[in-house]
């Protein structure tokens, strides 16, 4: 959940392993993008419900990264 130390818990996972051994997908990076909505909207959006992210592009880019697939992951 939120603020529970994923990222923390990443981070120390990252610095124990060469640089060139890991990499990192973030699951932030992969809201659905809600540009199109106005700003009282987007405030209205709950974050933290499953439905707030992309899983088929996060999946999608998975299986191409695995597939050695270069991909653009979303900002």
């Amino acid at each position: 959940g939120t603020g529970c130390g994923k990222t923390t818990v990443v981070n120390q996972i990252i610095n124990e392993l060469p640089n060139e051994e890991v990499g990192v997908i973030s699951q932030d990076s992969y809201y659905n993008d809600l540009s199109h909505l106005s700003l009282e909207e987007r405030r209205k959006t709950n974050f933290d419900h499953p439905n707030s992210i992309d899983f088929q592009l996060l999946e999608q880019h998975l299986n191409d990264l695995r597939n050695g697939k270069s991909i653009e992951q979303p900002v």
